[in-house]
């Protein structure tokens, strides 16, 4: 194997276009791994530890975009890299949105109507940038993390003050006014107003909100330490208000994982308030309101199914499509284990995803081991190498360092797909697919490959391997709801059309449990 690198000085680039630049080269034929990303000091040290290039380079800095490619030979690599300049031109979509402005300040005096801003920088530049566009009175979604808690406070109270949300940091989900802004999908209009402290867990409730038939006003990703005690919950409770004054929405839907008990306090206050039909996910909370205007639910499916209830004004819950025969299919994959096969394996792409998946699961099979557990007692020693049933978050930051997002390339989840599908003991491989904007162009086709082998291998052994699924997206999605979801049955895979319907059919296959 050879390395080759380049250094592209002054060339700054936001995070999510170089996660999709390292996909399209590692995709490449003979490149083995590849990393597009700004010189910072920790990237650099990174990529050194990765073995991408040799020694830091001295005269690199932080504004300065580096690739490096491990390819069969050095000429693969070289070859690699010549198509940087092509996968760094704009996309042409007909408008202005090609210029490039080389400040915020700039962009907002060439842009006097809009009024959010999208950041994304590393993360000890993000606050600089943050109080710029709090000073010019813009919103911001920001993309960026590693800002210190202290950081976060700061920069939302400031916010507060001028009546302006910062969403994040490590937002990876927004929808305002229809327009996406990250990882999202192609939504509805409707009436439903969503603030989630999880961007997986936006994208989840907001597909299934369109695919019952309704839609929504804007989704607001607050980021995942809004609703901490230490933040407590200043743009989410920011955000009730600016929908509270909405009159296109009319019900409120709130998801995050458990806050602690005064901020969740703060937060039901809020709501109430508003005097809104609300639904409250507190994954995994086992929370009740005597309020018939607030409904508390542990799991995202039944979320958005009496947010949609609310919104049609409907005592009867609507249905969700493709959830029928569950319990025939899965009685059916049950009968095709053998004895010793008694372990279940879920390789997320979605960490909310993963954190449902496991509330699901556990009062079926019992504790589940991951790299994010619910029970810190269960924290995998190694993430590498899981323990009796377990659920990998393959997007937390030990698996993306240098490498793209699992919802962008699959090759890392391939590979322990595979490894995970050789062992005698495991029955079942579960999977989130999550489509939309900056997600993989064919997630599924990704994945095939992978699934194909570990089926042709386990039966060489005798053993039947069942593989569970759920594509978290919408028809209108690029890659087509539907597409994706029949890729995958006609290879044999079980899809269901929620996240929790597919962990609780895979844990009920698992245990052989009474379905």
């Amino acid at each position: 194997m050879a390395t080759v690198n380049t250094i592209r000085k002054n060339h700054y680039q936001d995070s999510m276009k170089l996660m999709q630049i390292s996909q399209k080269l590692s995709a490449l034929e003979g490149v083995k791994q590849a990393a597009a990303i700004m010189a910072t000091e920790a990237n650099l040290l990174m990529l050194k530890d990765a073995g991408l290039i040799e020694k830091v380079p001295e005269s690199a800095g932080a504004n300065d975009l580096i690739i490096a490619v491990e390819a069969k030979s050095q000429e693969i690599g070289s070859e690699a890299i010549e198509q940087l300049e092509t996968l760094l031109a704009p996309t042409d979509i007909g408008n202005t949105s090609n210029i490039i402005y080389k400040s915020l300040e700039t962009a907002s005096t060439s842009l006097p109507g809009a009024n959010i801003a999208v950041i994304s920088v590393p993360g000890e530049y993000a606050k600089l940038e943050v109080a710029k566009a709090i000073t010019r009175g813009l919103h911001t979604f920001l993309f960026s993390d590693n800002l210190t808690i202290e950081e976060e406070i700061e920069v939302k109270e400031r916010a507060r003050e001028k009546g302006l949300l910062v969403m994040g940091p490590g937002c990876g989900t927004s929808i305002i006014n229809g327009v996406g802004l990250g990882f999202s999908n192609i939504i509805d209009e409707g009436s439903i107003g969503v603030i989630a402290a999880a961007g997986t867990g936006l994208q989840e409730v907001t597909c299934l909100v369109n695919n019952m038939g309704s839609g929504i006003t804007h989704g607001i990703g607050v980021g995942g330490r809004d609703l901490s005690q230490a933040v407590g919950g200043i743009t989410t409770l920011e955000s009730i208000k600016i929908l509270d004054e909405d009159s296109s929405t009319e019900v409120l839907l709130i998801v995050s994982k458990p806050p602690s008990k005064e901020v969740a306090e703060k937060v039901v206050e809020a709501v109430k308030e508003t005097g809104k039909p609300s639904v409250i996910c507190f994954m995994g909370s086992d929370l009740k309101s005597n309020n018939p205007n607030i409904y508390f639910t542990p799991t995202l499916d039944d979320a958005a199914i009496h947010a949609v209830q609310f919104a049609q004004n409907s005592s009867k819950k609507p249905k969700i499509s493709s959830a029928k025969n569950w319990k025939k299919q899965a009685q059916q994959a049950a009968k095709s284990l053998n004895s010793k096969q008694k372990y279940i394996r879920g390789l997320y792409s979605g960490g909310t995803l993963c954190y449902e998946a496991q509330h699901v699961l556990e009062p079926i099979i019992g504790n589940i081991y991951s790299n994010a557990p619910l029970n810190k007692k269960y924290k995998l020693k190694d993430s590498n190498k899981s323990e009796r049933n377990s659920l990998i978050d393959l997007g937390e930051e030990e698996f993306t360092v240098g490498r793209p997002h699992p919802m962008i390339d699959a090759n890392l989840r391939s590979e322990r797909l595979l490894s995970e599908a050789s062992k005698a003991n495991v029955a079942v491989i579960l999977l989130d697919i999550v489509l939309g904007y900056v997600a993989s162009p064919d997630p599924v086709g990704d994945l095939l490959p992978a699934i194909r082998e570990a089926k042709r291998s386990a039966k060489k052994k005798g053993r039947n391997l069942v593989f569970v699924a759920h594509v978290c997206g919408t028809h209108n999605d690029p890659q087509g709801l539907v597409d994706q979801e029949n890729k995958l049955r006609e290879e044999g895979v079980l899809v269901f059309p929620t996240n929790a319907l597919a962990a609780r059919v895979a844990g009920l296959i698992t245990a052989r449990g009474e379905i």
